[in-house]
């Protein structure tokens, strides 16, 4: 979604941010259904397990985006329908289902409604700044565009040895 979401910043601020929201929204709901299940399935047994499936996702995630094989498709459309295209995306992307079932799992042990609130939180400012640094960046300087990859790449195998550690 970073890379659909950088993608379409680099155009049009707005259409990143619009990417953004559809993606927010898809992790919302999945978030909800996470935590929900933590709630109603004690998987306390299971919870080393769990960190080591967030850190092979995380991995895997992060070895997709450092290779260049995470892209995304841009979108030609209008604001609604830019929206729920990436809602549609986000909310049957089987990566990020996954993610949710497994790292997301993961911080719903961690830290509770307080670390869920956290995340939609960064997500949310992530979802402005990001759109207008890329399309900032790239305006001044073409290059910026070949940063974000490795940035985000090296934030998934950061959180993957993070969830390594607590697999322990």
């Amino acid at each position: 979604m970073n890379a659909l979401i950088a993608f379409q910043s680099l155009t049009s601020m707005r259409k990143g941010v619009i990417v953004g929201l559809g993606a927010m929204t898809a992790d919302l709901l999945l978030g909800v259904a996470v935590y929900l299940l933590g709630i109603v399935v004690d998987l306390h047994g299971f919870i080393r397990g769990i960190y080591a499936l967030g850190c092979g996702v995380m991995l895997y995630f992060g070895y997709r985006i450092l290779t260049g094989r995470s892209q995304g498709t841009p979108s030609e459309t209008g604001g609604l329908r830019t929206y729920s295209a990436a809602l549609a995306l986000g909310i049957t992307n089987p990566f990020q289902i996954l993610w949710w079932l497994t790292a997301g799992l993961a911080f719903a042990y961690l830290g509770g409604l307080v670390l869920f609130v956290g995340l939609f939180g960064a997500i949310a400012v992530w979802i402005v700044v990001f759109p207008w640094a890329m399309h900032t960046g790239v305006r001044h300087h073409p290059r910026v565009g070949q940063l974000a990859p490795w940035v985000s790449g090296g934030i998934m195998v950061g959180f993957a040895l993070y969830f390594a550690v607590l697999a322990l």
